[in-house]
Formats: structure tokens, sequence, C-alpha cells
């Protein structure tokens, strides 16, 4: 394996070697410039707009109107389904994307062709009437969204030193956050309409995907590194052993956990805010609860990414996140008015901006194999979207018989702060 990596700042990467073999696999050693995460960040907000939007606002309104007297069981359902091809096709992807020996390289098509597919679901979505109708168009954009995630998660792993990773990570988890933002924005307040609000998230899942697409010099696999297919190998490829790997084991839980949690705190935000807090205008609500999080995520995200960077220490910043984030679920729990949940939304996106920024640059120091970086990823990302599978079928019981919207936010700080606690578990890294 080469020493060091070419330059992954610009599209000038295969003038500086980027096109050998061994730099493919390379650990990178070389910082990335500030237009490259740029459009890598452009990209992940496209992809998280596209995501998010529609579970916080699209979906609820479009299934309030279609099955007023069921719009809970309705969104779990949907959601439910979309998690589930979510959990396949995100690591399906990821490995597809490894193996790919496109001479423009392993992601860029991926990202592409995602992006493409996931704005054709959405446009699907848009026009049914039906719950099964939109569960079938939700599907299919969650396989594109996938698709096109497992192509934007890895150039992290691929190109971005150790050194920087927490940075990064920081600007590219912040979009995840901001993508809510932008979506709300524009789904409440600049344009009018489900099918509208659709349709300008297709167009920009597209064309903020191009930057990155467009411009990011990418080595490709050669085709003697691309191992012979085999169904049963790659089919047991999937699994990563805990025993053999158990620092990937720990983390892929950890996630896991944190992700249980705020899937559990923010499902049912619309709803809650309509029920419990009896806000006059939930969708407006979500939107300003978005805004406060947001910004308070970006106060944390960036900065403690730099620190935990300079300080080579990612471990104990998941711990105080967790802490945070739990104590942000409490005061939902037990206080139901809007100015108790403005203010847990400005504590929980100080501890999830931390969490986003961290979490990413530890993941990617635990990935067993350079081969296999996508679909590891993937496996990793089974940990973001099983909680979206998971969060309904435990949610719509909890408030239907376990204390409501109380219980339903004890539970998430409870997912949080155990998940936070064990990646001291965690022994490769510091």
């Amino acid at each position: 394996m080469a020493p060091a990596s070419a330059p992954a700042g610009d599209a000038r990467g295969a003038a500086n070697g980027l096109d050998a073999a061994d730099d493919v696999l390379a650990e990178p050693t070389e910082p990335v410039l500030p237009g490259w995460t740029a459009r890598l960040s452009l990209a992940t907000l496209a992809v998280f707009m596209a995501f998010m939007t529609p579970i916080q606002i699209l979906l609820p309104l479009q299934l309030e109107r279609i099955a007023p007297d069921d719009k809970n069981a309705a969104l779990s359902l949907v959601t439910g389904l979309g998690a589930l091809v979510a959990v396949l096709a995100n690591p399906l992807a990821g490995a597809w994307s490894d193996r790919t020996t496109s001479r423009f390289g392993r992601r860029r098509p991926w990202i592409l062709g995602g992006a493409l597919a996931g704005a054709a679901g959405l446009a699907f979505t848009a026009s049914r009437h039906t719950v099964a109708g939109v569960a079938v168009g939700w599907c299919l954009a969650q396989a594109g969204l996938n698709a096109m995630l497992a192509g934007v998660a890895t150039p992290i792993a691929d190109r971005v030193p150790i050194g920087q990773r927490a940075q990064v990570s920081g600007w590219t988890g912040l979009m995840q956050s901001l993508g809510l933002v932008l979506g709300a924005l524009i789904t409440t307040a600049l344009v009018s309409g489900v099918r509208s609000g659709y349709g300008v998230l297709a167009l920009l899942t597209v064309t903020l995907a191009l930057p990155f697409v467009l411009r990011h010099g990418e080595p490709a696999l050669p085709r003697a590194l691309r191992p012979a297919f085999d169904l049963r190998a790659f089919a047991r490829s999937f699994w990563v052993s805990p025993r053999k790997h158990p620092d990937f084991g720990w983390a892929w839980l950890t996630r896991f956990l944190v992700n249980l949690g705020n899937a559990l705190g923010t499902l049912y935000l619309f709803y809650f805010l309509a029920d419990a807090v009896h806000h006059a205008d939930p969708g407006t609500g979500v939107l300003v609860l978005t805004v406060v999080y947001t910004l308070c995520a970006a106060l944390t995200a960036v900065p403690v990414g730099v620190l935990s960077d300079r300080a080579g220490r990612r471990k104990p910043f998941v711990v105080v996140c967790s802490l945070v984030m739990a104590a942000a679920a409490l005061l939902l729990a037990l206080v139901h008015t809007w100015p108790a949940a403005l203010a847990a939304a400005a504590v929980l996106g100080a501890g999830y901006g931390i969490y986003l920024a961290v979490d990413q640059a530890l993941v990617t120091q635990v990935l067993p194999e350079a081969t296999d970086r996508a679909k590891d990823l993937g496996v990793i990302n089974i940990a973001n979207s099983g909680p979206q599978v998971l969060a309904p079928a435990l949610a719509s019981p909890v408030i239907a018989h376990a204390g409501g919207y109380t219980g339903l936010y004890v539970t998430a700080a409870l997912a949080t702060l155990l998940g936070g606690l064990l990646v001291v578990r965690v022994r490769g890294v510091s």
C-alpha cells in the first residue's frame, strides 16, 4: 500500500497520480481543500433535505389528508417501510460502489444515479392519493436516496486524513440539520401545496449533487483490484463479525441507540405540537424548532470537530453529547409547553451537533477493510435507518399505552443515554 495519497481537494487529482492503483485504497494523508469540503457538503445537504423534509413535513400533511382518523398508524407504516428499504439499499449500493470500475470513479456514478432515482421517487410520491400509493412512492425514493447516500458518505474515509475528519464531518453533519431547515422553509413558506414541495425537493436533490459529481477528481478502481463475483461470498460480506471486529460492533450499537433516541424524539414532533402543546400552526412550529435546533448544532458541530481533531479524541465527546441530548428529551417529556419545546430544541441541537462531527470521524477509524469502505459504512448506516423502522413500532404503543408523549420522550432519553455510554467499549479509538 502506498505511504501517501495524492491531494483530494480538487479535480487535479488525476494529474497528481490518483489514477495509480495503490492510491485508490491508500490511507489518505494530504488535507482536503475547502472547496472539496463545500462540494461534498452540498451533496450531503441534497440527500438529507430529500430524506428529512418528507418525514417531518410532507408525509404527515399528505397522510393527514388521506387518512385523517388514522394518521399516526399511516405515518408509522409509510416511514417504517421506507426505512426498511433503506436498511437494505444502503449497504447494497455501498458494496457495488466499492466494486465499480467506471472511469468516473467509484462514488460519483452512485451519487448522480441515486439523486436521479430519488428525485423520481419523490415525484411519484407526490402524485399518490392512497396510503398504499404513498408507501410505494416513498420506498422508491428511499431506494434512490440511499444509493446516493452510499456515494456521499464514503469520500471522507476515502480522501480525508484522520487528523481532519471530525472537522470535515462537522460540516457534512451540519448539512443533515440544515437540510431539514431549508426543506421546511421551502415547503411551508416558499411554495404552497404538498405536490409543489415534493417537486422542488426533487429538483434540488439533483442540482445540489452536481458540483461534487462534476468537480471531484476521483481515481478509478483498476479491474485487477475488483474481486470476482461470488453470490454467497457477496452475501456473507454484509455480516461484519463483532467478535473479529469488536470496535466496529460497539460503534454500530452506539450509533443505533443514539439514532433510536433521536428518531423517537422527532418522528411525532408535528403531532406532539398539535396534540400535546396545542400549537395553533404545528407546521410552522416544526420549522421554528428546526431553525433553533440547527443554529445550535451549527455552534457546536464544526468547532467541536476542530477540537476533537486537535485533541485526537472522539469518545469523551460522544458521551457528552448523549448526556446533553438525553436532557433535552427529558425536558420534552416533563413540560408540554411551547417555551419548553424551544429550550429543548436548543439543547438537543447543541448535543446533536457534537454527535454529528465526532461520531462520523470515529466510525471511519474502525472500518475493517479499505476495500470495503462504502459497504461497511452502509452496514454502519443501518444504525441510522434501522431506528426509523423500529421507532414507529415502539412509539405507537408507547403513546397509546405507556404514558403518551411523556413516555415517548423518556424512552428516547434512555436510548440516547445508553448509546453514549456504550461508546467507551470502543478500544481502538481514544
